[in-house]
């Protein structure tokens, strides 16, 4: 199996597991697992009502470059997904933070693009 399609494989898995635990203070809740593996793009987006409010926001988002490099564009949890990426085998070197400015990413640690 090539790189790409064990590294869709790999988020797809881990979304789908963060997604499974429920909030426990927001009844009518649901995450979703959003991949498109043609053009490598995953979400993991939260929807609902709360306090008869509806909201839906993105939690999660990667993305996996031609290149094959996955770049974590967004996170909103307090789950360190990268640690999860790496502990599956994914080196840091192939491993970018979007969410830091194309400067800071050097100082990171991990791949800069």
């Amino acid at each position: 199996m090539d790189k790409i399609k064990q590294y869709q494989e790999l988020i797809i898995r881990l979304l789908e597991e963060y997604g499974s635990v429920r909030p426990a203070n927001i009844e009518e809740h649901e995450y979703q697992v959003i991949a498109d593996t043609q053009r490598n793009h995953f979400q993991l987006v939260s929807l609902g009502w709360h306090k008869n409010r509806f909201f839906h926001y993105v939690v999660l988002h990667l993305d996996i470059k031609p290149d094959g490099k996955i770049w974590l564009q967004v996170n909103q949890t307090d789950w360190n997904i990268v640690e999860s990426l790496m502990e599956n085998g994914v080196s840091k070197n192939e491993i970018v933070l979007g969410s830091f400015s194309p400067q800071m990413r050097s100082y990171s640690g991990f791949a800069v693009a």
